[in-house]
C-alpha cells in the first residue's frame, strides 16, 4: 500500500470515528484529504467513487467495523460511520520493548503530517454543522515532532538518493560536512539515527539526527545505489555501544497518563497533585527528548540538568513552530 493511500485511509478512519452520525460520500470527499475532486466532472467523480469503494473494501478487510445507514428517514443518500462499540480495543498489556515500538509508531504517525491533515478535516466537519466528538480519537498520547533531519533523510533513503549535511560530533568544535548514501532511519534507545555508506570514508557509518546542523541537502539522482540487506538497529547498537542509565530523575505525571513512563519507572508513588515516578537515564538530553513528548501530562521535578534540558527542548519546539507560522503567513 502506498504512503498516500495509507494516509488517506487513516484520515478516513479518524473522520468516521469523530462523529456518531452517518456521513455521506459527498461529506467525506469534502473532508478527507486525498478525495478532492470536481463532482460536476463525470470522469473525475467516477474516479473518486472507484477510489472510495476500494478504500471501504480495504478497511473492512482490515477489520474496521464500517457501517452503512442514514441519519434520518428523510435522507435519500446512505452514509457511513464506524461502530465505536466494535472498534474499541480492550486494555492490552505491553512489555517495555513493545510499548517503545508503539511509541515510535505514534511519533511517525504525527510527523508524517497525518495529525495536521486530520485536524483540518475535523475543522471542515464542524464548519459543515456535523457534531464532532473531540474525545473519539484520543488513542495516542501527545508527541512532539522528531528531529528536522528526519523527513529529508527518510525520503532520501526511500528514493535511494545521496545526501550531504553538516554534522557536529561531541568532541568537535565545528560541524563537518558528510556525504552519505542513506540506507534507512531507525530509532534506538530513544534517539533517531541514519545508517548508510559514508562516501568520504568509504565505509558504513551511523549519524545521530539530533547532531545534524542545518538542512539536509539532496545531491544525488533517484535510484543511484542499492542498499544492502542489513539490520540497521544492530549497526547503530554496535557503533554507539551500550548505554548505562545510572542517573535518576523524578517527574510528576497526571493521573492515568504517560503509560510508557510508568512501565519504565523504577520507583515512585501517588500524591495529591499527581503520581511521582523515578526514571533511570543515561544523559539529560536523551531523557528530555522523551519527556517533552508527553506535553503537559509530565512535569520534571529534578535533577536541575534534566529540567534545563527539557526547557531547552521546548524552546526549540516553540522556535520551530514560530518559523512555520512566519513562513506560512508570508505566502
Amino acid at each position: 500500500m502506498s504512503r498516500t493511500r495509507t494516509e488517506r485511509l487513516v484520515n478516513l478512519v479518524i473522520c468516521l470515528l469523530s462523529t456518531r452520525r452517518f456521513l455521506t460520500a459527498a461529506q467525506i470527499a469534502a473532508t478527507v484529504p486525498g478525495y478532492e475532486h470536481d463532482p460536476d466532472d463525470v470522469r473525475d467523480h467516477e474516479a473518486f467513487q472507484r477510489k472510495f469503494e476500494r478504500d471501504k473494501a480495504e478497511l473492512r478487510e482490515l477489520g474496521v467495523p464500517l457501517e452503512t445507514g442514514t441519519a434520518s428517514v428523510f435522507d435519500t443518500e446512505p452514509g457511513y460511520r464506524i461502530a465505536h462499540r466494535e472498534y474499541a480495543l480492550p486494555d492490552i498489556p505491553l512489555e517495555p520493548d513493545e510499548a517503545a515500538a508503539v511509541g515510535i509508531a505514534a511519533r511517525l504517525w504525527q510527523h508524517a503530517g497525518l495529525a495536521a491533515a486530520a485536524s483540518s478535516g475535523l475543522a471542515k466537519l464542524r464548519a459543515a454543522g456535523v457534531d464532532v466528538d473531540p474525545q473519539a480519537t484520543l488513542g495516542l498520547e501527545p508527541m512532539v515532532t522528531v528531529d528536522p533531519a528526519f523527513a529529508p533523510l527518510t525520503a532520501a533513503a526511500r528514493d535511494r538518493r545521496e545526501v550531504s549535511f553538516d554534522y557536529r560530533t561531541p568532541d568537535g568544535d565545528a560541524p563537518a560536512t558528510r556525504r552519505l548514501q542513506p540506507w534507512g532511519v531507525v530509532c534506538w534507545r530513544g534517539r533517531w539515527y541514519v545508517v548508510g555508506h559514508d562516501l568520504e570514508r568509504e565505509a558504513t557509518r551511523c549519524f545521530r539526527l539530533s547532531r545534524v546542523v542545518g538542512a539536509v541537502r539532496i545531491t544525488g539522482r533517484p535510484g543511484a545505489y542499492t542498499p544492502p540487506e542489513v539490520d540497521l538497529i544492530s549497526h547503530v547498537a554496535r557503533w554507539f555501544g551500550p548505554v548505562e542509565r545510572t542517573g535518576r530523575a523524578t517527574v510528576l505525571v497526571a493521573p492515568g497518563r504517560a503509560a510508557g513512563l510508568r512501565r519504565w519507572a523504577v520507583g515512585g508513588g501517588a500524591g495529591p497533585d499527581g503520581d511521582r515516578l523515578v526514571l533511570p537515564y543515561a544523559d539529560p538530553e536523551s531523557l528530555a527528548g522523551q519527556l517533552v513528548g508527553y506535553g503537559p501530562d509530565v512535569r520534571v521535578l529534578g535533577p536541575p540538568e534534566v529540567r534545563e534540558a527539557v526547557i531547552q527542548r521546548l524552546k526549540e519546539v516553540a522556535a520551530r513552530h514560530d518559523e512555520v507560522a512566519t513562513s506560512g503567513g508570508a505566502r
